[in-house]
């Protein structure tokens, strides 16, 4: 195995392991505070659409496994904080009408390969929009609340690795365009919420 080999395995192994524990800080914070203050509703649902039409984009083109084995894992992590989220602002009622629609969007998107790939493209759009939601939620409040900057740490992380990847596996201009985006606003983010962390202590 050659070093540029090695390097691919390396990142692609650290972003799963990154990825295990992505939305735990996140969850951990919610269930401790029992409030979704800061959090935006919004920026979570685009998200999920993101990495369900992602991952439903990579498996379609068959790339390789540890290419995009994370997205399954994150989807569940987000499933379970959209949950906390609907519950902590009393809109359970809205997870059985979620649910179908994004059961519905898995099938359709395959039904033909002229919708996966717009799907693809729209989906840096979409995913850019999560991240100026909850950057929005934050501006509106002035306060990170319970936004994890752990998580949002871990978020550019992996945003970086897979742009390395990208380039060594498949080069997919697509995906390197959608990760490139992803980790400005990634970090955006992340600043936005230490600002304001930093602002609420010395207030305190």
């Amino acid at each position: 195995m050659g070093p540029a080999a090695l390097l691919v395995d390396v990142a692609n192994w650290s972003t799963i392991l990154a990825c295990l524990v992505l939305k735990l800080p996140q969850g951990v914070a919610l269930l401790a505070a029992k409030s979704a203050r800061g959090v935006s509703l919004e920026s979570l649902l685009l998200e999920l659409s993101g990495f369900i039409v992602c991952l439903r984009y990579m498996s379609y083109y068959n790339y390789p496994l540890p290419t995009y084995v994370e997205y399954p894992i994150i989807i569940v992590q987000d499933v379970i904080l959209l949950l906390f989220v609907l519950h902590y602002t009393g809109k359970m009622k809205h997870a059985l009408p979620y649910t179908v629609i994004f059961v519905a969007g898995w099938y359709m998107l395959s039904l033909q390969k002229w919708i996966i790939d717009l799907s693809m493209n729209m989906s840096t759009v979409v995913s850019a929009a999560s991240k100026l939601a909850q950057l929005q939620c934050l501006w509106q409040t002035k306060d990170s609340g319970q936004v994890s900057a752990a998580t949002w740490s871990l978020a550019s992380y992996t945003s970086a690795t897979r742009i390395f990847t990208t380039l060594m596996t498949t080069n997919d201009i697509t995906v390197l365009v959608r990760f490139i985006v992803m980790l400005a606003l990634n970090i955006w983010v992340l600043l936005t919420i230490l600002h304001y962390r930093k602002t609420t202590k010395k207030h305190d």
